[in-house]
Protein backbone atom coordinates (compact mmCIF):
# COMPACT_ATOMS: atom_id res chain seq x y z
CA UNK A 1 0.00 0.00 0.00
CA UNK A 2 1.35 3.44 -0.90
CA UNK A 3 1.90 5.93 1.89
CA UNK A 4 0.05 9.27 1.67
CA UNK A 5 3.30 11.01 0.76
CA UNK A 6 3.89 8.59 -2.10
CA UNK A 7 0.27 8.85 -3.23
CA UNK A 8 0.47 12.64 -3.38
CA UNK A 9 3.59 12.67 -5.56
CA UNK A 10 2.56 12.97 -9.20
CA UNK A 11 5.03 11.14 -11.41
CA UNK A 12 3.62 12.51 -14.67
CA UNK A 13 1.70 15.75 -15.05
CA UNK A 14 0.40 16.92 -18.42
CA UNK A 15 -0.48 20.60 -18.62
CA UNK A 16 -2.52 21.96 -21.54
CA UNK A 17 -0.85 19.35 -23.72
CA UNK A 18 -1.65 19.46 -27.42
CA UNK A 19 -0.49 18.49 -30.86
CA UNK A 20 -1.67 19.82 -34.19
CA UNK A 21 -0.60 18.93 -37.70
CA UNK A 22 -1.64 20.80 -40.86
CA UNK A 23 -5.44 21.01 -40.97
CA UNK A 24 -5.93 18.67 -38.00
CA UNK A 25 -5.91 18.89 -34.21
CA UNK A 26 -4.82 15.54 -32.76
CA UNK A 27 -4.82 16.46 -29.06
CA UNK A 28 -6.04 19.69 -27.46
CA UNK A 29 -5.55 21.09 -23.94
CA UNK A 30 -5.02 17.78 -22.14
CA UNK A 31 -4.37 18.29 -18.44
CA UNK A 32 -4.08 15.41 -15.97
CA UNK A 33 -1.66 13.73 -13.58
CA UNK A 34 -0.65 10.19 -12.74
CA UNK A 35 0.51 9.13 -9.30
CA UNK A 36 3.03 6.61 -8.08
CA UNK A 37 1.56 3.10 -8.07
CA UNK A 38 -1.55 4.21 -9.96
CA UNK A 39 -2.96 3.16 -13.33
CA UNK A 40 -4.77 5.87 -15.28
CA UNK A 41 -6.85 4.62 -18.21
CA UNK A 42 -7.40 6.60 -21.40
CA UNK A 43 -10.57 5.45 -23.17
CA UNK A 44 -12.59 6.67 -26.11
CA UNK A 45 -13.71 5.70 -29.60
CA UNK A 46 -11.32 4.93 -32.43
CA UNK A 47 -9.73 8.13 -33.72
CA UNK A 48 -10.39 10.07 -30.52
CA UNK A 49 -6.69 10.80 -29.92
CA UNK A 50 -5.84 8.18 -27.28
CA UNK A 51 -2.61 6.93 -28.83
CA UNK A 52 -1.69 10.43 -30.02
CA UNK A 53 -1.89 11.61 -26.42
CA UNK A 54 0.11 8.65 -25.16
CA UNK A 55 2.93 9.31 -27.64
CA UNK A 56 3.25 12.88 -26.38
CA UNK A 57 4.03 11.68 -22.85
CA UNK A 58 7.57 10.53 -23.69
CA UNK A 59 8.12 12.72 -26.76
CA UNK A 60 7.73 10.03 -29.38
CA UNK A 61 5.76 12.89 -30.89
CA UNK A 62 6.46 16.50 -29.99
CA UNK A 63 3.69 18.63 -28.49
CA UNK A 64 2.81 21.85 -30.26
CA UNK A 65 1.37 23.29 -27.03
CA UNK A 66 1.72 22.64 -23.33
CA UNK A 67 4.20 20.32 -21.69
CA UNK A 68 4.68 17.33 -19.38
CA UNK A 69 6.47 17.21 -16.03
CA UNK A 70 8.27 14.07 -14.87
CA UNK A 71 8.79 14.09 -11.11
CA UNK A 72 8.32 17.86 -11.17
CA UNK A 73 10.82 18.52 -13.99
CA UNK A 74 9.79 19.81 -17.41
CA UNK A 75 10.48 16.85 -19.67
CA UNK A 76 11.96 19.10 -22.37
CA UNK A 77 14.95 19.45 -20.05
CA UNK A 78 15.56 15.68 -20.10
CA UNK A 79 17.52 14.10 -23.00
CA UNK A 80 15.05 12.02 -25.07
CA UNK A 81 16.94 8.73 -24.53
CA UNK A 82 16.89 9.26 -20.75
CA UNK A 83 13.25 10.28 -20.86
CA UNK A 84 12.21 7.13 -22.74
CA UNK A 85 14.11 4.96 -20.29
CA UNK A 86 12.34 6.64 -17.35
CA UNK A 87 8.97 6.65 -19.13
CA UNK A 88 8.88 3.24 -20.81
CA UNK A 89 6.38 2.11 -23.41
CA UNK A 90 4.76 -1.21 -24.30
CA UNK A 91 3.02 -1.30 -27.67
CA UNK A 92 0.05 -3.29 -28.97
CA UNK A 93 2.36 -5.82 -30.61
CA UNK A 94 5.73 -6.87 -29.21
CA UNK A 95 8.74 -5.84 -31.27
CA UNK A 96 11.58 -8.02 -30.02
CA UNK A 97 15.12 -8.11 -31.34
CA UNK A 98 16.33 -11.38 -32.92
CA UNK A 99 18.15 -13.61 -30.45
CA UNK A 100 17.47 -14.83 -26.95
CA UNK A 101 15.13 -13.48 -24.31
CA UNK A 102 18.18 -12.50 -22.25
CA UNK A 103 19.63 -10.56 -25.20
CA UNK A 104 16.45 -8.51 -25.34
CA UNK A 105 16.45 -7.73 -21.63
CA UNK A 106 20.11 -6.73 -21.65
CA UNK A 107 19.78 -4.33 -24.60
CA UNK A 108 18.47 -1.22 -22.82
CA UNK A 109 20.72 -1.33 -19.75
CA UNK A 110 23.73 -2.01 -21.99
CA UNK A 111 23.13 1.31 -23.77
CA UNK A 112 24.01 3.10 -20.55
CA UNK A 113 26.92 0.83 -19.60
CA UNK A 114 25.06 -1.56 -17.30
CA UNK A 115 25.27 -5.32 -17.74
CA UNK A 116 22.35 -7.24 -16.27
CA UNK A 117 23.35 -10.34 -14.33
CA UNK A 118 21.68 -13.67 -14.99
CA UNK A 119 20.16 -13.40 -11.52
CA UNK A 120 18.57 -10.04 -12.34
CA UNK A 121 17.25 -11.38 -15.65
CA UNK A 122 15.70 -14.38 -13.91
CA UNK A 123 14.04 -12.09 -11.38
CA UNK A 124 12.58 -9.91 -14.13
CA UNK A 125 11.31 -12.93 -16.04
CA UNK A 126 9.85 -14.54 -12.93
CA UNK A 127 7.96 -11.30 -12.35
CA UNK A 128 6.16 -11.71 -15.68
CA UNK A 129 5.58 -15.45 -15.28
CA UNK A 130 8.43 -16.58 -17.53
CA UNK A 131 10.92 -18.12 -15.12
CA UNK A 132 13.72 -20.06 -16.88
CA UNK A 133 12.97 -18.46 -20.26
CA UNK A 134 16.32 -16.66 -20.31
CA UNK A 135 17.87 -18.78 -23.07
CA UNK A 136 14.76 -19.13 -25.25
CA UNK A 137 14.94 -17.80 -28.80
CA UNK A 138 12.31 -15.08 -29.19
CA UNK A 139 11.34 -16.57 -32.56
CA UNK A 140 9.82 -19.53 -30.68
CA UNK A 141 7.62 -17.54 -28.28
CA UNK A 142 3.84 -17.36 -28.42
CA UNK A 143 2.20 -13.96 -28.76
CA UNK A 144 1.42 -13.80 -25.04
CA UNK A 145 4.95 -14.85 -24.09
CA UNK A 146 6.46 -12.26 -26.43
CA UNK A 147 4.31 -9.51 -24.91
CA UNK A 148 5.40 -10.52 -21.41
CA UNK A 149 9.04 -10.38 -22.55
CA UNK A 150 8.28 -6.83 -23.79
CA UNK A 151 7.14 -5.93 -20.27
CA UNK A 152 10.27 -7.47 -18.73
CA UNK A 153 12.50 -5.67 -21.23
CA UNK A 154 10.88 -2.34 -20.39
CA UNK A 155 11.11 -3.00 -16.64
CA UNK A 156 14.82 -3.82 -17.04
CA UNK A 157 15.32 -0.08 -17.55
CA UNK A 158 13.87 0.68 -14.07
CA UNK A 159 11.21 3.09 -15.39
CA UNK A 160 9.28 5.48 -13.18
CA UNK A 161 6.25 5.33 -15.47
CA UNK A 162 4.90 2.96 -18.11
CA UNK A 163 2.84 3.88 -21.16
CA UNK A 164 0.70 0.96 -22.31
CA UNK A 165 -0.84 1.22 -25.78
CA UNK A 166 -3.60 -1.42 -25.86
CA UNK A 167 -1.09 -4.08 -24.75
CA UNK A 168 -3.61 -6.94 -24.80
CA UNK A 169 -5.53 -6.16 -28.00
CA UNK A 170 -3.62 -8.73 -30.09
CA UNK A 171 -3.79 -11.53 -27.50
CA UNK A 172 -6.14 -14.43 -26.87
CA UNK A 173 -8.25 -14.36 -23.73
CA UNK A 174 -5.88 -16.43 -21.56
CA UNK A 175 -2.83 -14.36 -22.54
CA UNK A 176 -4.84 -11.17 -22.03
CA UNK A 177 -5.61 -12.10 -18.42
CA UNK A 178 -1.96 -12.98 -17.76
CA UNK A 179 -0.82 -9.57 -19.03
CA UNK A 180 -3.52 -7.84 -16.99
CA UNK A 181 -2.14 -9.52 -13.86
CA UNK A 182 1.31 -8.15 -14.71
CA UNK A 183 -0.11 -4.62 -15.02
CA UNK A 184 -1.79 -4.95 -11.62
CA UNK A 185 1.42 -6.22 -10.03
CA UNK A 186 3.52 -3.42 -11.52
CA UNK A 187 1.50 -0.79 -9.71
CA UNK A 188 0.88 -2.72 -6.52
CA UNK A 189 4.33 -4.20 -5.96
CA UNK A 190 6.69 -1.83 -7.80
CA UNK A 191 4.91 1.49 -7.38
CA UNK A 192 5.23 2.37 -11.07
CA UNK A 193 2.80 4.89 -12.52
CA UNK A 194 0.98 3.44 -15.55
CA UNK A 195 -1.02 5.10 -18.32
CA UNK A 196 -3.17 2.55 -20.15
CA UNK A 197 -4.82 3.19 -23.50
CA UNK A 198 -7.69 0.75 -24.00
CA UNK A 199 -10.81 0.56 -26.16
CA UNK A 200 -12.40 -1.71 -23.53
CA UNK A 201 -14.19 0.02 -20.62
CA UNK A 202 -14.39 -3.31 -18.75
CA UNK A 203 -10.61 -3.67 -18.91
CA UNK A 204 -10.22 -0.09 -17.70
CA UNK A 205 -12.45 -0.95 -14.74
CA UNK A 206 -10.36 -4.02 -13.89
CA UNK A 207 -6.99 -2.28 -14.07
CA UNK A 208 -7.29 1.45 -13.44
CA UNK A 209 -8.14 3.64 -10.49
CA UNK A 210 -8.92 6.74 -12.56
CA UNK A 211 -9.87 7.36 -16.17
CA UNK A 212 -9.96 10.09 -18.79
CA UNK A 213 -12.41 9.85 -21.67
CA UNK A 214 -11.41 11.36 -25.01
CA UNK A 215 -13.49 12.51 -27.95
CA UNK A 216 -12.10 14.31 -31.01
CA UNK A 217 -8.75 14.95 -29.34
CA UNK A 218 -10.16 16.46 -26.15
CA UNK A 219 -10.65 15.08 -22.65
CA UNK A 220 -14.41 15.25 -22.11
CA UNK A 221 -14.66 13.45 -18.77
CA UNK A 222 -12.20 12.49 -16.06
CA UNK A 223 -12.38 11.04 -12.59
CA UNK A 224 -12.52 7.88 -10.52
CA UNK A 225 -13.02 4.81 -12.63
CA UNK A 226 -16.33 3.71 -11.07
CA UNK A 227 -17.91 7.14 -11.33
CA UNK A 228 -16.88 7.83 -14.93
CA UNK A 229 -17.36 4.37 -16.47
CA UNK A 230 -20.78 3.90 -14.86
CA UNK A 231 -21.78 7.35 -16.02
Amino acid sequence: MNTPAQRDAAVLRAENLGRSVPEKVLVENATFEVFRGETLAIVGPSGSGKTSLLRLLNRLDEPTSGTVSLDGQDYRQIPPRDLRRRVGMVMQRPFLFPGSVADNLRFGPRQRGENLTDERIEKLLAGVGLAEYRSRDVANLSGGEAQRVSFARTLANSPEALLLDEPTSALDEDSKREVEQIILQIGREQGIACVLVTHDPAQASRLAQRVVVMEAGRIVRAGKIGEVIRA
